[in-house]
């Protein structure tokens, strides 16, 4: 995201856009890859209100939260461009925020990577999860990425 300081990230966590949906899709290549053609759209708060119920010392991924979305609403998956977007516009209204806090920066991308989207990328968030007790680890030589070590130890589990 781009001008993130001009925006009102708030504004934009509680505009629902017509969601949470169900869509039916046709395409077979998608219907292949996700295991169905049901697929859910949750709505940006939604995400915030998951990802506030992460605590201390632990971590959740962004596909987790979709997994639990889809069987929460009877589909087969939850759709993964807008549960990125989504996440993302929770780390930024929290972070705009001068109270009420969400713990965004335990929510993790796939395998325990760390999310260079959020508010002060990953050095802010490695910075959060290290005070925390977790280990975060430098992979690649070029394309330089981070992820939490043994991060499957410290997931939550959403219920």
């Amino acid at each position: 995201m781009a001008d993130e300081d001009k925006k009102d990230f708030n504004a934009m966590l509680n505009d629902s856009k017509d969601m949470p949906k169900i869509q039916t899709i046709t395409d077979q290549k998608s219907i292949e890859k996700y295991g169905g053609n049901r697929m859910y759209f949750a709505p940006p708060i939604d995400y915030d209100r998951v990802m506030r119920q992460i605590p201390y010392g632990k971590v959740i991924t962004v596909g987790e939260i979709r997994e639990y979305f889809a069987k929460l609403n009877q589909a087969d998956f939850t759709e993964p461009i807008t549960a990125g977007i989504f996440v993302s516009i929770a780390a930024w209204a929290s972070h705009q925020r001068s109270d009420n806090e969400t713990p965004y920066w335990r929510t993790l991308k796939a395998n325990g990577e760390l999310n260079p989207k959020y508010p002060g990328g990953v050095e802010a968030q490695k910075e959060r999860l290290k005070a925390e007790g977790h280990t975060v680890i430098q992979k690649g030589r070029t394309n330089i990425r981070y992820y939490v070590k043994d991060y499957e130890k410290a997931l939550f589990t959403l219920t």
